[in-house]
């Protein structure tokens, strides 16, 4: 009996979820009771059998980093078609994009002396960096600790020499990307600011919030028909070590070695996967993290989290028997840590298209704790979907405030279309951006499974409520 009351009580639960017809008094502006009932359905489900974390497993630990171009991206691209297919989502397919081919080759070699010792330090290439031809490139260092300091010294003072940017990340700021915002300037422009000042190389602490032996990589700011010098990230415990050596000893010589080189475009796919609306298909909900990842560690945080709880929140609405109102998409880019073609790729199509995409929703910070999300608008869109809060509070949300979405999302018509960016905890998040450490241990079960339920919640109000 027990038994059959549970299956009563299911059956009319997936009723309620799947029945958009049914008129029920508000509780507050935009919230009905049913979307009450329905996010606890998507939570339970969520946490119960949710399915992203163990998606995320074969990512990271069979297939790896998925650099642009690379043959890891390109079977993550089958491996993640597949799974959606397996959800039966109503269409699955691929978006052709032209990405640029940056390679690593052989494991980098860096020292500098102190005395007659050599003292190896961790480095890894910035992407889209020169090598040096395999052999090594050694000069003495320049030391600041911003482009505006190395704007400053004379050309004289910088020629021949490799320019050391040792600014580290603020940790007074409580959120952690501000702080990469302010340091991020010397990996992007920093080495063409020291190219033009006659460096010959140049190397960057890495844009991290702790003290280890992981070098950090990430793109520099791309200059047409310039090649650049050969530019490197540091790890932090090497940065201070190198650091503290030249004050000792101002002439310190540093010596690197990199085989990295940058080959002809290649054709790769954005994934994507739809649930169509039952009652205005032409208003489009989309969900999206990038695929890529940097080679040098899984990409398990930067991005396949943000990938994984994607299309997770369609797999909700699947299991759920929850049929939107609004097609819902998900869309997994690539190329977004080299050169955003993905994102511009989609944004073209949609355009192309004469699309409606009411709202894109993307997640590129992390498998943490969920805290907020941010809307890239300041008018009565931003006000509607901040009334839905009371809805999020019990699964850890506390604002909707206004932020940046996403650099995928960015091509999108800002006034056309809400950007929305989902927001974890931030505070562990550049223990591991973009270095060998971001691995698939570092991930929360619950934490990962937390956010994909609250993408999903989120991509069920605006599709069933609009905008």
């Amino acid at each position: 009996m027990k038994t059959i009351i549970s299956a009563i009580l299911f059956f009319g639960i997936s009723l309620s979820v799947s029945s958009q017809t049914d008129t029920l008094s508000s509780d507050t502006a935009g919230i009905q009771r049913n979307d009450t009932l329905v996010l606890k359905q998507i939570f339970n489900t969520a946490l119960t059998s949710g399915k992203s974390y163990a998606v995320l497993d074969h990512l990271c630990n069979k297939i790896g980093g998925r650099l642009s171009g690379s043959a890891e991206a390109a079977r993550a691209v089958v491996y993640m078609k597949g799974i959606m297919e397996s959800y039966h989502f109503d269409t699955v397919y691929l978006q052709e994009v032209m990405v640029p081919h940056w390679v690593r080759g052989a494991k980098e070699k860096a020292f500098f002396k102190s005395g007659t010792d050599q003292i190896p330090v961790a480095i890894c290439a910035l992407g889209g960096s020169i090598g040096t031809k395999g052999k090594p490139l050694a000069a003495n260092i320049v030391e600041v600790n911003s482009v505006a300091q190395l704007k400053a010294l004379a050309n004289s003072e910088v020629k021949g020499k490799i320019v050391f940017f040792n600014g580290a990340m603020n940790p007074k700021h409580i959120r952690t990307f501000t702080a990469y915002s302010e340091s991020g300037e010397q990996r992007w422009t920093g080495p063409w600011v020291a190219q033009e000042k006659g460096a010959v190389g140049v190397i960057v602490r890495s844009l991290t919030t702790i003290v280890d032996k992981f070098p950090h990589t990430g793109s520099m700011g791309s200059r047409p028909n310039t090649k650049g010098i050969p530019s490197a990230a540091i790890s932090t415990f090497h940065a201070n070590q190198l650091s503290k050596t030249l004050v000792v000893n101002p002439k310190t010589e540093f010596s690197f070695t990199m085989n990295c080189e940058t080959l002809a475009d290649t054709l790769s796919y954005n994934v994507i996967g739809e649930i169509w609306g039952s009652e205005k298909p032409e208003e489009i909900v989309v969900v999206g993290g990038h695929l890529d990842a940097w080679d040098n560690g899984d990409g398990a945080h930067d991005d396949g989290a943000g990938c994984v709880q994607s299309i997770e929140a369609l797999r909700l609405f699947k299991v759920l028997n929850i049929i939107p109102k609004r097609t819902i998409r998900a869309v997994l880019f690539m190329n977004e840590e080299n050169g955003l073609k993905g994102g511009k790729a989609f944004a073209d199509s949609v355009k192309s298209q004469n699309q409606n995409v009411i709202a894109a929703i993307e997640s590129d910070a992390g498998g943490f704790t969920p805290r907020y999300f941010v809307c890239q608008t300041h008018d009565e869109r931003l006000t509607k979907a901040s009334a839905w809060l009371p809805l999020f509070k019990p699964y850890s949300i506390y604002a909707f405030e206004y932020g940046h979405g996403g650099a995928d999302i960015s091509p999108l018509n800002a006034k056309q279309t809400l950007l929305i960016g989902y927001r974890p905890d931030s505070q562990r998040y550049f223990d591991y951006h973009h270095a060998g450490s971001d691995t698939f241990d570092k991930i929360n079960q619950r934490e990962l499974e937390l956010g994909g339920a609250n993408m999903a919640a989120l991509v069920y109000l605006l599709s069933e409520h609009g905008l």
